[in-house]
């Protein structure tokens, strides 16, 4: 299709006539709560994450119930559980793309659900199907320079644009070089380069990839969603050598996996719901793709009334009539 939407970005990409549109609700502010802000390759330094009882209830009941967490500014945080067990909603509702039915949780000391908006503006989705899906007819370099692209002209402050042109390549160059080193992936070893297309790549080279895209914004806080799907133990332990790395690098990291390191706090999905209300069944995370469309569709709108008011999403609570993501 011509028209893409990128709900991860905040934005829609038609293709045909090289038409970039931001969507109002995903304008980044400058970090709040002590966030270190760094041009080029630098840092930003993680975001602590708590949450008590937490749950989210969809169409076909809790997708997750009772999750209970306190994880450091810098940590590994596994969300382990079978498939279907809710754990990419309790990702998506952790970095405020869903909305929690019951419980609190805090992020950097913003308050979910109340401030979502505050949250996303903050964190970075890599590897979520149906979020952050790659294009197999792109390229990887096209890729890397799309991402750049709309980081550059809708993620960085409103100085930013001020700055000479050529310094802000330059910086824009050494974003996405700072991000592919990070995530381990070396364009010149793949078959041809950054002209390799991504239906080309090897399963663990399109996450690295995933990963890398995610870095550019410098997010406080990464999701990862299918950390260990399809991979060998080899690779597995590949990938969480990486998100360790990360971590260690100040990153706040949430993976979703099937099995936990033993070094990574770990938060666990597979607990049964007890009660009437759990005979009810427990939702998959395909309920995230059913509630997370309609939250995309109104997030523009209540963020956009929020510019005008002048409100201060931190302040003001959060306006989504549904659950949703990015």
């Amino acid at each position: 299709m011509p028209l893409t939407i990128r709900s991860d970005l905040g934005f829609c990409l038609d293709r045909r006539f090289g038409l970039v549109f931001a969507l109002t609700s995903q304008f980044k502010k400058s970090p709040r709560h002590g966030a270190t802000h760094a041009r080029g390759g630098g840092t930003v330094a993680g975001a602590g994450v708590v949450a008590d009882n937490l749950g989210l209830r969809g169409p076909r009941g809790w997708a997750f119930r009772g999750v209970d967490l306190a994880a450091e500014p810098g940590s590994l945080i596994a969300v382990a559980g079978p498939s279907g067990s809710g754990r990419t909603c309790l990702l998506l509702a952790l970095t405020g793309r869903m909305r929690p039915t019951e419980g609190t949780a805090a992020v950097d000391g913003l308050r979910l659900p109340r401030q979502m908006s505050a949250v996303r503006r903050i964190s970075a989705l890599a590897h979520v199907p149906g979020v952050t899906d790659l294009d197999p007819a792109l390229t990887v370099g096209e890729h890397l320079r799309e991402r750049a692209l709309l980081q550059r002209r809708f993620g960085d402050s409103v100085r930013s644009l001020l700055r000479p042109r050529a310094q802000r390549a330059a910086e824009s160059r050494l974003r996405v070089d700072a991000a592919l080193e990070a995530a381990g992936l070396d364009r010149e070893a793949l078959p041809k380069g950054s002209r390799t297309a991504v239906r080309d790549l090897e399963r663990l080279e399109a996450l690295r990839l995933s990963v890398a895209l995610a870095l550019i914004a410098r997010p406080r806080l990464l999701g990862v969603d299918d950390t260990d799907l399809k991979l060998s133990d080899a690779e597995r332990g590949e990938i969480w050598a990486l998100l360790r790395s990360l971590a260690e690098a100040g990153t706040t990291v949430v993976a979703v996996c099937s099995e936990a390191p033993q070094d990574a706090v770990t938060v666990s999905t597979a607990a049964p719901v007890d009660g009437a209300e759990g005979a009810e069944g427990t939702g998959t995370d395909a309920d995230a793709e059913a509630g997370a469309d309609a939250d995309a569709q109104a997030q523009p709108d209540a963020d956009a009334d929020a510019a005008v008011s002048g409100d201060d999403p931190k302040e003001a609570p959060d306006a989504h009539p549904a659950t949703g993501r990015a």
